[in-house]
């Protein structure tokens, strides 16, 4: 399937690696310009060296005003907008101090709202444009631990649903694209490591399998990979997408239970 995707030009934040990479991977695929960002030039190089001609990279932290200038500056014209860049410790209530909570406020929040603020009014004079922000199911059924990290994604959906009214009457749409446990290698590493002190199994095989069904039921029973998120936000990149504004795509297998 054509998404018609060829001509646009997207900027992934966080794309040196994970579900960002993979997601500027399939635009390009897609026939988009890709726009690789990160705070490592060297690593951001390397995979739009492995993309191709059509892939360019913008460097900065958009935890700052000027980094955030920075990288709108080198992303140059933009139709679509991923806001994926973000982070978090896992920490519990008693460890998640005040400052804790601003600082991840401000890397997951407020760094997407600098390059709506930077890109968007564009996108709204030429009448195009996509902006998919990642959130999460943890927005919606948080877990008791890391919980600076549940709200920053609550606030994520929010203000993607807030920027898509503001939208409305253009052709410029903001959607969320929320995933499951995803299968990156550092989350395969981690759960082989503990597999023996689970009892999970000796194989991969097994051990997916039962660490799923232990951790994050869902009804997949596995975890997602990488290449499922970013099928979703090429999806709503396209033309196809056009009636689709506000929404939240859950890829999650099911883990979230909920009719709507």
């Amino acid at each position: 399937m054509d998404l018609q995707l060829t001509g646009r030009r997207a900027l992934v934040t966080g794309s040196t690696s994970g579900l960002g990479e993979a997601t500027a991977r399939l635009l390009a695929a897609e026939g988009a310009s890709v726009v690789i960002h990160g705070r490592d030039a060297g690593r951001a190089r390397a995979v739009a060296d492995s993309i191709g001609p059509n892939a360019s990279v913008a460097i900065g932290d958009l935890g700052t005003d000027a980094g955030a200038d920075e990288v709108a500056a080198a992303a140059g014209d933009i139709d679509i907008l991923v806001n994926n860049a973000g982070a978090y410790e896992h920490l519990p209530w008693a460890a998640a101090t005040a400052d804790i909570w601003q600082h991840t406020y401000n890397i997951n929040v407020v760094s997407g709202v600098r390059m709506i603020q930077r890109l968007v009014p564009a996108m709204r004079e030429k009448d195009y444009g996509r902006v998919i922000t990642i959130g999460g199911g943890l927005s919606m059924q948080p877990f008791d631990n890391h919980p600076h990290y549940n709200a920053s994604l609550a606030a994520r959906h929010n203000l993607a649903v807030s920027l898509a009214r503001d939208l409305a009457g253009t052709k410029v749409t903001s959607n969320v694209v929320a995933p499951g446990a995803i299968l990156v290698p550092a989350v395969r590493d981690f759960l082989v490591k503990l597999s023996p002190e689970r009892g999970w199994g000796d194989t991969w095989e097994e051990i997916e399998y039962n660490s799923v069904r232990e951790i994050v039921p869902n009804d997949r029973v596995r975890y997602g990979r990488p290449e499922e998120i970013a099928g979703a936000v090429a999806y709503l990149c396209g033309p196809y997408a056009e009636y689709i504004s506000g929404a939240t795509i859950r890829v999650d297998g099911g883990t979230v239970r909920g009719a709507f």
